[in-house]
């Protein structure tokens, strides 16, 4: 090293031992002021916490059964479980009281009705990470039957065509799409 880059590192170390003890105690006491502060609030928390009257209970609203329109007054729905920024689910049941296989089931809002029965939106899963997986089924009400007809992994589906034996189903997720051929 030369003189001058000799000169230039110990000036450079001076000024820098400096600044830090001239810094040192003020950013140790906003340290210790932070520090403060929070152990201050978090008491203070606690203690309304305690002060706060016990025995008043918010209670939710449980949804109503609702009849669904194009059903011939058959089929009643309620909301079961409501996704954030998502679809709700719901319960299905028969209005004329009678059990049935519907009941074990959570479902989309997606109905579509046929002669054949119901197009309705089976979910595999309730779980919003693992969504969108649905059956497409079809519930035959004479049998109380519910088949799968496909399994769609989309929360954009339609029924497209309808033929005596067959359905086309369109699906798109957002970045690509598909049609399914189902039988009936």
């Amino acid at each position: 090293m030369n003189k001058f880059q000799l000169f230039f590192h110990h000036a450079f170390r001076l000024v820098w031992n400096v600044i830090f003890i001239i810094s040192y105690p003020i950013l140790a006491s906003f340290g210790l002021l932070f520090i403060g502060f929070t152990y201050l609030f978090s008491k203070l928390s606690s203690l309304l916490t305690r002060l706060r009257p016990e025995g008043k209970a918010i209670v939710l609203k449980e949804s109503e059964w609702k009849t669904m329109e194009y059903s011939n007054n058959l089929l009643e729905a309620k909301v079961f479980l409501q996704i954030m920024f998502g679809p709700a689910g719901f319960k299905l049941r028969r209005k004329d009281g009678v059990p049935s296989i519907l009941e074990d089931y959570v479902f989309g809002n997606k109905v579509r009705v046929l002669e054949e029965g119901f197009i309705l939106e089976k979910w595999n899963t309730q779980d919003p990470k693992e969504m969108p997986d649905f059956d497409i089924c079809l519930y035959d009400p004479d049998r109380d039957a519910l088949r799968s007809l496909t399994t769609i992994k989309s929360f954009d589906w339609h029924v497209s065509e309808k033929t005596e034996d067959a359905l086309c189903l369109k699906w798109f997720d957002g970045t690509q799409g598909g049609e399914i051929k189902v039988q009936l």
